[in-house]
């Protein structure tokens, strides 16, 4: 009999809102009637109960990706030029280290653990989960889920710190050794698409009530084969990019057994199988009756502009395929809303100047090309009644819609239900939602606030108008846009890529590109339209380095970073707020393409070699 030290937040905390998982209570003294906090296997895994308590410790391990939780998509942003914070991150400011990084290590390896735990005696022949009447297959199910979330969390891991180190099945014992290195790149990557393979075959298509024959709404977000296949077309994804494929970087990245971890030569398959996951991954999820969310408007711009700022309202049901329950949204609200509205906003999620460069204008363009008809003089003698008033600056005029769902600038109208006198928000110092000459420390830093994923019917003073909401891991817009690259590198030229980019174009409001584009600009539309669709939702973090591209000067993720002259300027037309002024100054170093793994565990495992460059 094996015992386990157990924290009860662990154990009960159910991320995701799962009702078959949900306990009704622990009971009480349950873990105290076990002396030292010990719990045994037999103990816990004789209750049904308690099992699915354990299971649901095993998702407990998902990030909410709306959340601070380092690790969390609103975390990376500040990692990135999405965010512009006061206090920059470890990368940011040069710091970032073996003892100044981002701890997922000990999380993921804990949630691993867990998983492998459940799977080694959730069959346990004395548990009455056993005796119900679908118990067998419940045991399966349950099984493939803690499968599934073990291959996720090496993914995870992956994602940040490249090649790791694979357990296995065996959970571990104090007498073990721990001395292991870490897998090669390649040898992770065929493992987590193996184990997530198998994970589909014990997993239900879909999670159907018994009451009612239908999909079960208390089980949003459990593992099911959709999500699974979601996910492969991010690892493969990943492993056809030129991060992993063909980096001769490092080539000098080797255990200390000289074993080769990453992989020096380029290999075209790769992108090839990125494509064909991608594609079966859209199949899967149209057959599932997933679909680009959209609303319908007599005017263009408000249907492209009404549907991005829906989908995350309640589009969710239509476009998300894997969802949490569970969210911080509120709290992002929070953090996104100006003085201007009611309520106490704390207005810290600041873009820089780079960010709102990033969006194209209405037709499409980019704001630096020819013919875009962007300018940063003058101001507009037209409000744009819901989105701007007159006198607005003309930076902010003529631009895509999914701009203005996505930031708040000087003269946009109040993203939530405005306090009284308010129409509109003033980021000058004396303004409303301003430094008030310094004295107010609740202000955008750059002269900008984050807009996506706010409700503007929400009153932050009584909560009125909320709409509650999940969080999306994965939509289907992602599929699209993974398919589009893949496909754009492995077979450049095929119709499949302009029919799946231009319908993420298109809802966003911009025109749809026209054939004849060369593989090179093919990939930069690519590599722009996810910029911009799925900015805030921890991409772009991920993007700039499976890219390899966090140098180069449009993508740059070092250097000076800028935003409007927020400590001046008398009103809304007053050209000296408009000055781009430097904000911050970031450090990027080649070695921040792969995280360092923290100095606590490279003393533990003396056979773990570091990232190279720390």
């Amino acid at each position: 009999m094996q015992t386990f030290k157990i924290y009860k937040t662990t154990m009960l905390l159910v991320v995701l809102g799962l009702a078959a998982l949900m306990p009704a209570g622990c009971k009480k003294g349950y873990f105290d009637a076990v002396p030292k906090d010990l719990v045994s296997t037999d103990i816990i895994f004789k209750d049904k109960t308690e099992t699915e308590n354990w299971l649901a410790g095993v998702y407990a391990i998902l990030i909410d990706p709306w959340s601070t939780t380092a690790g969390s998509a609103r975390y990376f942003a500040a990692w990135t030029e999405e965010l512009d914070l006061n206090t920059p991150s470890s990368q940011g400011n040069g710091s970032l280290g073996p003892l100044s990084q981002v701890d997922n290590w000990t999380s993921c390896y804990q949630g691993i653990r867990l998983a492998n735990i459940f799977m080694a005696n959730v069959e346990n022949s004395q548990t009455n989960l056993l005796k119900e009447p679908n118990g067998a297959a419940l045991v399966q199910q349950y099984k493939g889920e803690a499968r599934f979330l073990r291959a996720y969390y090496y993914w995870t891991l992956m994602k940040l710190y490249g090649p790791v180190v694979l357990v296995g099945d065996k959970v571990g014992s104090p007498d073990d050794d721990y001395q292991v290195p870490r897998n090669s790149w390649s040898e992770c990557v065929n493992y987590v698409l193996a184990e997530m393979e198998v994970a589909k075959g014990m997993v239900p298509e879909r999670h159907i009530s018994l009451a009612t024959g239908a999909d079960d709404p208390s089980q949003t977000g459990r593992i099911n084969k959709l999500i699974v296949d979601a996910v492969r077309s991010q690892v493969t994804l990943f492993d056809a990019s030129p991060l992993y494929n063909g980096n001769t970087d490092y080539a000098g990245f080797k255990n200390k057994d000289g074993k080769q971890l990453m992989n020096t030569s380029f290999d075209a398959a790769r992108w090839e199988r990125a494509a064909t996951v991608s594609k079966e991954a859209i199949d899967h999820a149209l057959s599932y009756g997933k679909k680009i969310f959209t609303v319908s408007n007599a005017d263009p711009f408000l249907a492209a502009f009404n549907s991005y700022r829906d989908l995350f309202l309640t589009g969710w049901s239509d476009e998300g395929i894997w969802t949490r329950t569970v969210t911080a949204y509120a709290a992002w609200e929070l953090d996104a809303a100006p003085r201007a509205a009611n309520g106490s906003p704390n207005s810290n999620l600041t873009p820089p100047q780079e960010m709102v460069d990033k969006f194209r204008m209405i037709n499409g363009k980019g704001i630096r090309e020819a013919g875009s008809n962007y300018t940063e003089t003058g101001f507009t003698n037209t409000a744009k009644s819901g989105f701007y008033v007159a006198g607005t600056s003309n930076m902010y005029v003529n631009r895509e819609p999914r701009f203005y769902n996505t930031i708040t600038f000087n003269g946009a109208t109040i993203p939530f239900v405005a306090r009284s006198g308010q129409t509109y928000v003033q980021f000058w110092p004396a303004g409303n939602s301003g430094n008030a000459n310094g004295s107010e420390t609740r202000f955008s830093r750059t002269g900008y606030l984050v807009r996506k994923n706010t409700n503007p019917a929400r009153n932050l003073s009584n909560n009125a108008g909320n709409v509650v909401r999940p969080a999306m891991y994965i939509r289907l817009a992602e599929l699209y846009l993974n398919y589009a690259e893949a496909l754009n590198e492995s077979n450049p030229g095929n119709a499949d890529i302009l029919t799946y980019l231009n319908a993420i174009r298109m809802r966003g409001g911009i025109p749809a590109l026209e054939p004849g584009l060369s593989k090179e600009d093919m990939r930069k539309q690519i590599r722009q339209e996810r910029l911009i669709e799925l900015c805030y939702e921890g991409q772009r973090f991920y993007d700039v380095r499976r890219w390899k591209v966090a140098g180069d000067p449009e993508n740059r993720q070092g250097g000076d970073f800028a935003g409007m002259n927020i400590g001046v300027g008398t009103g809304l037309s007053d050209p000296a707020f408009y000055a781009r002024t430097r904000t911050s100054t970031r450090f990027w170093y080649d070695k921040y393409y792969l995280h360092p793994i923290m100095q606590r565990e490279m003393n533990r495992n003396l056979k773990l070699v570091q990232a190279p460059g720390y």
